[in-house]
């Protein structure tokens, strides 16, 4: 065969890749969430970009505060200048934020997620054991919450290493459509104020075991299970964390007074959760008390998860009074969609 001819083939192969590749539809830029960065925080930013990258997420999608990093509460004075300029950042069809740091956990006496999702507002707040503002959100079964009640369901890519933030974002990216095989692990403990959510086991079976194995645990520990999908105890630290194996995308909380304070919790922080393998977790930055409304509902971030909703609106969806709660984890984690109707 001839030089010529061989330059004549290889060239109409490159023609044809080239033509191909026209035809190759461009991966669809994810348009739900903004990210929210502190510059002052080389972390943040760090965790920021590569969230965006990894998610698809358009850099204009991006939003860039500045402020102290090193606090663990802001200020509602420091908070409304900071959310006014997310306001004014934040593209229209934003659906919720996606924060890319563990301090500061809380503004005031609301957590950082609730004040950024609801706007930060007293009535979500309580001195003592009092009843706060209900969240519109609860257990709805709406999918634009912008739109239907003037809120962005927020969550906290929380890390304390670039390395942890990394393995939290491929544990959410890994969940994606997967339907995973797992088991839902009620805990029954013997901490009786922190107990209360038992009440909620019985209705839970009842409507979700045909979807899901679900096995409710009389114990303060559980232990050597390797297909944990949701871990809902109710105990001031969690013990053995590191013998039970999370499939990626699981659930995972404890309620108890502190978790939500991230970095100086005098009980078990939730971040010990996704340092465990957890992809998702939730805990209080006040004293609640033990309402089982100011915690997420077993039952109902089951539900909504298994329907199909992303960790951010599965969770969000589960807590009744969200006002004094922190929302960590990879908000975009969706074991259950139907890629087919991404």
């Amino acid at each position: 065969m001839s030089k010529k001819l061989l330059f004549v083939i290889a060239l109409g192969g490159i023609v044809l890749g080239l033509n191909g590749c026209q035809w190759w539809p461009l991966k669809q830029q994810n348009k739900e969430l903004a990210i929210i960065i502190n510059h002052a925080d080389p972390l943040s930013v760090q965790i920021g970009q590569y969230y965006r990258q990894k998610r698809n997420i358009p850099t204009n999608y991006i939003l860039e505060i500045i402020f102290d990093p090193s606090v663990t509460t802001l200020s509602p004075k420091d908070f409304a200048r900071i959310k006014q300029e997310v306001d004014a950042l934040t593209p229209p069809d934003v659906k919720g934020y996606a924060l890319t740091w563990t301090k500061p956990y809380r503004v005031d006496c609301m957590s950082i997620t609730s004040a950024f999702a609801l706007g930060f507002d007293t009535s979500h707040c309580a001195k003592g054991c009092q009843a706060i503002a209900a969240n519109p959100y609860f257990n709805s079964n709406r999918s634009q919450p912008f739109l239907d009640f003037g809120i962005r369901p927020t969550m906290t890519i929380a890390a304390t290493s670039f390395e942890d933030a990394k393995a939290l974002i491929h544990r959410g990216l890994a969940s994606d459509y997967t339907h995973p095989q797992g088991t839902a692990y009620l805990m029954d403990t013997k901490d009786k104020a922190r107990n209360v959510r038992s009440s909620l086991y019985s209705t839970t079976i009842k409507q979700l075991s045909a979807k899901i194995p679900i096995e409710v645990i009389k114990d303060n520990v559980l232990k050597d299970k390797k297909d944990v999908l949701f871990y809902f105890t109710g105990v001031s630290k969690v013990g053995q964390l590191d013998s039970n194996r999370f499939l990626p995308g699981a659930i995972a909380d404890h309620l108890t007074s502190f978790g939500g304070q991230l970095t100086d919790s005098g009980q078990m922080s939730s971040l010990e959760w996704l340092k465990a393998g957890a992809t998702g977790s939730y805990g209080t930055v006040v004293e609640p008390c033990n309402f089982v409304q100011k915690f997420p509902h077993p039952g109902i971030a089951m539900y909504h998860y298994l329907q199909g909703d992303n960790l951010l609106h599965a969770y969000w969806k589960s807590v009744a009074w969200v006002g004094q709660g922190i929302f960590i984890g990879e908000p975009l984690a969706r074991p259950f969609g139907n890629l087919d109707n991404h």
